[in-house]
């Protein structure tokens, strides 16, 4: 299988000798090409560390981080702003949506920096309209659209490029729990069906059981790790929630 992402031995630090914490220490993992993959913790485990420096929003103290076999730690500059604009699609918890553009201005943003031209643009648009079910809303602006269609549009505009690994950063925290399942749908459909890779931090199991994988961080390391394998959706969530409570969380924060 072709790997995507590579974690090798990453390390972060905040804070002086004096006081020193170790928000990540040593981990490493990989992720592979069409993968689903979810990573759980409590609040301040460092999950939103670790995604902030696989998204070069944050520099890493130690180790490597390689995206389609290039180490990503290095990049400056140009390079690095064009490897954020054609190898990565960003989802967040607040959208990131421009209220002045409609949704469908929206999505076409990310390929207009990509300088493709209006018919393409119309054709990827329609087309991944058409497969997220968002046709009836590319005209509307952000503030006449509910949560979850804000993060619809927020979900194509993130793969419409077709980037090498989508990375979701809680995506389903400002939604209720309708709009969470019609997202997570939608999650399924670009990684069952367009082979999109995607990386999601969440705090959530019930959100976390729509991956076919689930890494587990404690005290900035990897404390186990989960695949969904045949099991169903409902078993697989039954099985995240057995090592939520061994992490030591409240079960009502995993739900």
């Amino acid at each position: 299988m072709e790997k995507i992402l590579k974690v090798e031995n990453v390390e972060k630090y905040y804070g002086s000798k004096s006081s020193l914490t170790k928000a990540i220490n040593s981990i490493s993992f990989e992720v592979e090409k069409g993968e689903f993959v979810a990573i759980m913790g409590a609040s301040g485990s460092g999950k939103t560390t670790l995604l902030n420096m696989i998204s070069t929003i944050d520099k890493v103290t130690a180790g490597h981080i390689y995206v389609d076999g290039e180490d990503i730690t290095k990049l400056k500059g140009n390079k690095l702003n064009k490897f954020r604009r054609n190898k990565l699609g960003f989802i967040f918890q607040d959208f990131n949506l421009l209220d002045t553009l409609t949704g469908y201005e929206n999505i076409s943003l990310a390929l207009s920096i990509q300088n493709k031209s209006y018919k393409e643009q119309k054709e990827k648009i329609e087309d991944i309209a058409e497969k997220l079910g968002i046709k009836h809303i590319l005209n509307k602006y952000p503030y006449q659209m509910s949560g979850g269609e804000k993060q619809r549009i927020a979900s194509s505009r993130a793969i419409i490029t077709n980037p090498s690994l989508v990375l979701a950063d809680e995506p389903t925290g400002a939604l209720d729990s309708k709009s969470s399942k019609q997202l997570l749908s939608s999650f399924e459909y670009l990684n069952n069906n367009l082979n999109s890779t995607i990386l999601m931090v969440t705090h959530d199991a019930f959100t976390a059981s729509y991956a076919s994988r689930v890494i587990f961080i404690k005290d900035g390391k990897i404390f186990n790790e989960l695949h969904r394998g045949e099991s169903s959706r409902k078993e697989f969530f039954n099985n995240i929630i057995e090592v939520v409570t061994l992490l030591g969380g409240e079960l009502n924060d995993a739900l």
